[in-house]
């Protein structure tokens, strides 16, 4: 089996490049398609708070035989939490759910710049990982000037920023920051939304050459342009498809090709909420 390749943060600590989502999946589900997950061959969970379904990763988890340290979990504080000791309070009740002793990566779940909180609840990340609760930490959903002003206040800079990131918004000016600053791009709605993207003629004629799905020339784009990426189903066979993207290898023609499916300059492409002014709980 095919293993996924990993991906070095700038504290050290490495991350599968390619991982599971469990967006929108609902707690009893998760455990049997986490197991599934495993059973494919997929060892980087990605989880959080807000998706309801801590507990039933973490009796996957528990059930799946596999040892601590051969699988990658992450979780992350959702936007109600945030704030020094809140964030020390939610940690624990999340850690409490996955029944881990010690996560592999904690994220900041979005900016939310009306509240004003991120850096203090930066601080409060940077504290549980000098505590070892947490080997590396990160954020999503941030902007250039968020993430700046993170690495201003307090001199560390997050392992990975996980956005929207499809090739219909590929997010490259965010990348580029990224990767001056060490800090690795990880795609959340990887596939996009609705089926579009994966009905594209170009990636249906880039999959037609490479004799895969649509699904898997998208992942494999991803891992090529060096995303962490985390495709999410709960359907056993298109799990093992997802990870089966591992043995597909694009070409620069391929890669330029998906490239120039961004629309980022139109002012089109994203699906999610805008990280620079969104503010919900």
């Amino acid at each position: 089996m095919t293993s996924s390749p990993e991906l070095t943060f700038n504290d050290g600590n490495t991350i599968p490049q390619l991982g599971y989502g469990v967006w929108q999946v609902e707690d009893d589900v998760a455990e049997k398609v986490v197991g599934q997950a495993f059973e494919a061959g997929f060892r980087h969970i990605d989880t959080a708070k807000i998706y309801g379904n801590e507990a039933g990763v973490g009796r996957a988890i528990a059930s799946s035989g596999l040892k601590p340290e051969e699988i990658f979990i992450t979780t992350k504080l959702w936007n109600s939490d945030q704030g020094y000791e809140s964030t020390l309070k939610a940690f624990e009740e999340s850690m409490e759910r996955l029944g881990l002793e010690t996560l592999d990566l904690y994220l900041i779940h979005w900016m939310q710049p009306k509240q004003q909180k991120y850096v203090d609840t930066w601080k409060a990340l940077i504290e549980l990982q000098k505590q070892g609760r947490v080997k590396s930490i990160g954020v999503s959903n941030f902007s250039k000037e968020g993430l700046q002003e993170l690495i201003d206040a307090t001199g560390v800079v997050p392992a990975i920023h996980q956005i929207e990131l499809h090739p219909f918004f590929n997010q490259a000016d965010l990348r580029e920051f990224g990767a001056a600053n060490g800090i690795l791009t990880q795609a959340w709605s990887p596939l996009g939304q609705g089926g579009e993207l994966l009905e594209s003629a170009v990636i249906k004629e880039i999959a037609a050459k490479h004799d895969a799905t649509p699904a898997q020339v998208v992942i494999a784009w991803h891992l090529a342009i060096g995303n962490v990426v985390i495709p999410k189903s709960v359907t056993e066979s298109r799990i093992r498809e997802n990870y089966a993207a591992l043995d597909v290898t694009l070409d620069e023609t391929d890669i330029k090709a998906i490239n120039g499916l961004d629309r980022t300059a139109e002012g089109a492409g994203r699906i999610g909420p805008d990280p620079a002014v969104s503010d919900f709980a």
